[in-house]
């Protein structure tokens, strides 16, 4: 192996849908010890039901990207957003020294760009409240229309090796970003809100 070896507790989670699944991160991120968490098809809710196994492999970094398919199953925006929240919160309350990085849900077909962007400018305002960096992929892979750059995708969807090599351009130097802050040193936990 010619990568970088890091200790066990420099190890990096990306958690996901297809999308993360579906990348060479070994080749694409090099001197990043990957566990992949990423599985085709995967929901927010998907996410969250299988969240045990990112959270029992203790990982120095966790850098989350999911929500696209929820809207394939026509959930809503709302739907989206409260997942990813809970997401958040608990791997914040289970692991509170591991950095998270939240990665704005990918642009696909410009029908969905409204939702997307609208998903986002939540996920945005919501991951500083559980000490999350925030990464938005939309200027790297986005068209203005909200489709995603076609020079990267076959199906607009699913992305091409141009398309990963975009990704991690982002995503390498959001990671050493990420590592120069300090991890949250105490848990979060959501107040009762009750039945509103």
């Amino acid at each position: 192996m010619t990568d970088e070896w890091r200790p066990e507790g420099e190890v990096l989670a990306l958690v996901g849908d297809s999308l993360t699944q579906g990348g060479d991160w070994g080749a694409l991120l090099p001197g990043e010890t990957v566990r992949n968490f990423g599985v085709a098809g995967d929901t927010t809710d998907d996410v969250v039901a299988r969240l045990d196994a990112v959270i029992e492999s203790r990982p120095a970094l966790v850098a989350l990207l999911v929500g696209t398919n929820d809207l394939a199953w026509r959930r809503s925006v709302e739907h989206v957003v409260r997942n990813v929240e809970t997401i958040l919160v608990t791997l914040r309350k289970e692991l509170p020294d591991t950095r998270i990085l939240v990665q704005s849900v990918m642009p696909r077909g410009h029908e969905f760009g409204d939702q997307i962007r609208d998903i986002n400018r939540h996920l945005w305002q919501f991951a500083p409240t559980v000490h999350a960096g925030w990464l938005d992929l939309w200027p790297a892979l986005a068209l203005e229309d909200g489709e995603l750059n076609p020079a990267y995708t076959e199906d607009r969807l699913h992305l091409n090796d141009e398309g990963y090599r975009a990704w991690a351009a982002e995503l390498a130097p959001a990671l050493e970003r990420l590592r120069d802050l300090p991890p949250n040193s105490r848990a979060i936990t959501l107040p009762d809100l009750g039945s509103r």
